[in-house]
């Protein structure tokens, strides 16, 4: 019926609400309509993406996550028959992924003819071996219901570990079997096509509504189409999505 989109990563910082909202705004160029839900409980970034119209989930009781809240999001996602868009935050990472898990929910999610998606983003400099490891284990932990799409960004510096890139790291080649798809966000000049991206992105701005706005520069403008093709023609070529 619907593929479910969930981006998980435990590392906070590292592009996840982003990686969200273009799963979301690739859906919407191909004219579908997907289902977009944060359950970020700290930084609901991808909530305030007010054009894509995303479902805020409270998961928190006071000062605390209550897992079973998560029963929310399934009951949500199980009659949806267009694809769903999940972004979760570092803090909520742990509780999340265990009730995943725990409860089978990919297992059930297959029952209902859904099929869950899992991204994951891998950075680089200081945060690189923690994202992979941390995508390592996700690929271990999750049952072979699950298909599996790796984001690689390399706005903190280049993804590579002595001499290997991430496809030549164990991680990935002991894991190759699950990944479905590599997207590589470019690598973007910080002064022109970087700024003109964080600056959209600051502004809760998808491509469509800054390209549209005659206040924005031509140049600027000229810069963001160019990364909306890159990004989009990517995710023409990851069949999972």
């Amino acid at each position: 019926m619907a593929k479910i989109h969930i981006v998980l990563q435990g590392k906070g910082g590292v592009g996840k609400s982003f990686i969200s909202t273009m799963i979301a705004q690739y859906k919407i160029s191909k004219g579908q309509s997907p289902l977009c839900i944060d359950t970020d409980p700290v930084n609901s970034t991808f909530h305030g993406f007010k054009a894509l119209n995303v479902l805020l989930l409270e998961i928190m009781e006071g000062d605390e996550i209550r897992s079973r809240k998560f029963d929310t999001l399934v009951e949500l996602i199980a009659p949806s028959t267009n694809d769903v868009v999940i972004d979760n935050g570092a803090s909520s990472f742990v509780p999340l992924t265990h009730y995943l898990i725990s409860n089978q929910v990919p297992s059930l999610l297959q029952d209902m003819g859904h099929e869950m998606v899992v991204h994951t983003v891998i950075t680089g400099s200081q945060a690189l071996l923690d994202t992979v490891n941390g995508f390592a284990q996700l690929a271990s932990q999750f049952p072979e219901q699950a298909l599996f799409v790796v984001w690689l960004n390399p706005f903190w510096g280049p993804i590579e570990h002595e001499g290997k890139s991430f496809e030549q790291m164990k991680a990935y080649t002991a894991n190759k079997a699950r990944v479905s798809a590599i997207v590589k966000i470019p690598t973007l000049k910080e002064d022109t096509y970087g700024r003109d991206l964080s600056d959209m992105l600051q502004d809760r701005l998808t491509f469509d509504e800054a390209l549209a706005m005659e206040s924005l520069s031509i140049m600027t403008r000229q810069r963001l189409k160019i990364v909306k093709a890159q990004m989009f023609g990517q995710l023409d070529n990851a069949l999972v999505l």
